[in-house]
């Protein structure tokens, strides 16, 4: 009786990939893929950090400013923004905002002073942020009247000027017709950053 001959499988022989199977990467250094030079010295650099500005070069970027962003409440507790122009009294520590009677903001600062002014420094990086509490003046309701003249004479006095005659009348009926008011912030803290740039 003949029997059947079995054969033993063989190994298949090694494949060498096609190039469109897989694609070599990229051929890196190590020494630059891990941010080091020659030697293992790292060749990485530290960008600048944001730095607290001091109380000095708070005053100052307030000083040089005009124009801020206003924050006060609404009775919700929600912030509401307005952009503004402003005065500032380092002596006084005190931010002078004109608006007038029918304003957001004036409501807002009658039920609750808290406030914060936010103002930009030269880069968009810099800043300085005054908070406090907001009295409310005025509004002036007839030319001449109380309000007018206290408005009028803190805001002569921060400008530096002293409006007489018929300027000063002048002053007093644009006041009254615009139902103006001043918010005198109080700043209890004020702080701010900036980022150096070598």
């Amino acid at each position: 009786m003949t029997g059947t001959t079995s054969k033993r499988p063989t190994a298949p022989a090694s494949v060498t990939p096609h190039a469109t199977d897989s694609a070599p990467g990229p051929v890196t250094d190590p020494a630059t893929e891990s941010g080091a030079g020659p030697a293992g010295a790292s060749t990485a650099v530290e960008k600048p950090g944001p730095r607290r500005l001091t109380e000095p070069e708070v005053d100052a970027l307030l000083g040089a400013g005009r124009f801020g962003v206003l924050a006060s409440l609404r009775s919700s507790g929600a912030p509401h923004l307005s952009t503004v122009a402003y005065q500032w009294l380092p002596g006084r520590r005190e931010l002078l905002v004109s608006s007038t009677a029918d304003r957001l903001k004036t409501r807002q600062l009658l039920a609750d002073g808290r406030v914060a002014l936010h103002v930009s420094g030269p880069d968009p990086w810099s800043f300085a942020v005054a908070e406090g509490e907001a009295e409310v003046l005025g509004p002036s309701l007839a030319a001449g009247d109380a309000a007018g003249r206290e408005i009028l004479a803190r805001t002569a006095q921060a400008e530096g000027t002293t409006p007489a005659g018929a300027s000063r009348a002048a002053a007093l009926a644009e006041l009254a017709a615009e139902r103006r008011v001043l918010f005198v912030i109080r700043v209890s803290r004020r702080y701010g950053t900036a980022l150096d740039f070598a």
